[in-house]
């Protein structure tokens, strides 16, 4: 696989997952009539940045994540306080639908003024000192402040992400993960559709000067019968049939070209692996799977990568797994790279592991991830009112900062491991 090939794959799957994450938290916000500012893949500068309708898309530099900003999860960047002269514009229907808070003398059709009162949240209303007469105006709700050249829209109280109720919010933040899931059970099931059930077991390979070329087996064999009994699919048994038949025949029944053979294969004890072999790379003929097989086998893959993942997780927490065994980005490009040089099925595989890891991740209760959020929310609902936002904030940058180091330090050990091996 080439080097561009490679890089376009993973950047791909970077992006995809990142993107699908952040859309179930954007489409429920949305829904909950949150003002959703910006829609962001990646961390760090910008790179591009287009805005429709209400909110600002951007990619930026770091590929390391991405966020949604809601209006009200963090304080206002923009405030207007009585006593700064400003100038506003008004639209057709007199209501204030621009505030100027520089380059006052350079603004057409506007009124300059020193603010009075001023409320952006609630009544949505600002008096000002216009010439010495006090003017009050309605305000637009979904007004443009405009400084610095930078226009920010205002977030009335409805529209803020604290204004929802518990159970909205909570949809908002979980539905991140969930799209995660539901991309993996997706591509689980486009995985097992393209590479179809073991009908039966074929050798693919039969190594030189083994107990299998003595006895006459040949690569592309089908094995239908072994001691009589019916082998099928079932790799696993006939493994432990093998290691329980050292130095004892076994009477192997296989079809080759049309032909049924019945051959001698004794099993020998290979003192260096510690294991009974008789030489043979198993393979499998392959069946088109039925809709219940689609089913059984997406079902065995989410079961199995979920609980490998989560013993990761917990060997994680009680230090089981050293620092030094952790990856990063170099990691998971090599991760990609091998997958892929399987061809696209694994490469759907690989994407549906991640997938489900990076929802199952992000539900985990540390500081900054989704599932951390979600425990705020829910002690808000047992005790009847939030917790202190600038509290919680406060919690989320100090977990974040945690994150951002530890990513450092994978990636450091990413670059040790790619040189030394």
């Amino acid at each position: 696989m080439s080097s561009i090939e490679l890089a376009l794959k993973v950047i791909l799957l970077f992006f995809v997952l990142v993107t699908i994450h952040e859309f179930g938290h954007f489409y429920f916000a949305k829904r909950a009539g949150i003002l959703v500012r910006e829609f962001a893949i990646g961390f760090g500068p910008k790179l591009f940045s287009h805005k429709k309708g209400e909110t600002r898309y951007t990619l930026r530099l770091l590929p390391i994540g991405g966020f949604v900003r809601m209006a009200g999860e963090d304080p206002e960047q923009i405030e207007i306080k009585p006593g700064q002269t400003i100038v506003v514009k008004l639209n057709k229907e007199e209501q204030v639908s621009y505030l100027y808070m520089d380059q006052l003398d350079q603004r057409p059709s506007v009124i300059q003024g020193e603010v009075t009162e001023i409320d952006l949240t609630h009544d949505l209303q600002m008096t000002m000192n216009v010439d010495g007469e006090m003017v009050t105006f309605s305000v637009h709700p979904q007004a443009m402040m405009v400084a610095r050249g930078t226009e920010t829209q205002i977030a009335p109280y409805d529209r803020q992400f604290g204004s929802k109720s518990v159970g909205k919010r909570a949809l908002s933040i979980v539905m991140g993960p969930v799209m995660n899931f539901l991309l993996a059970v997706v591509l689980f099931c486009v995985v097992v559709i393209m590479q179809g059930i073991p009908a039966n077991i074929k050798l693919d390979q039969v190594n030189a000067s083994t107990p299998a070329q003595v006895a006459g087996l040949q690569a592309g064999d089908v094995i239908t019968h072994v001691n009589g009994l019916q082998v099928g699919a079932d790799t696993t048994s006939l493994k432990q049939m093998i290691q329980q038949s050292a130095d004892k025949p076994m009477d192997w029944t296989v079809e080759r070209g049309g032909q049924t053979l019945d051959l001698k294969v004794t099993p020998k004890l290979d003192k260096q692996q510690g294991s009974v072999l008789i030489g043979v790379v198993l393979g499998s003929d392959k069946r088109s799977a039925t809709a219940g097989e689609v089913l059984e086998g997406t079902w065995n893959n989410i079961t199995s990568w979920t609980v490998n993942i989560l013993d990761g997780f917990k060997k994680l927490v009680f230090g089981e797994v050293k620092m030094d065994d952790l990856g990063g980005p170099v990691r998971i490009v090599q991760m990609t790279s091998e997958f892929a040089s399987h061809g696209l099925s694994y490469y759907l595989l690989w994407t549906a592991i991640f997938s489900l890891y990076l929802g199952l991740f992000n539900l985990l209760p540390f500081p900054a991830l989704d599932g951390s959020r979600l425990v705020f929310l829910g002690i808000e609902a047992v005790r009847g009112k939030p917790i202190d936002p600038s509290r919680e904030s406060l919690v989320h940058f100090v977990g974040f900062a945690l994150m951002m180091l530890l990513m450092v330090v994978v990636t450091y050990n990413d670059i040790v491991r790619l040189f030394t091996s």
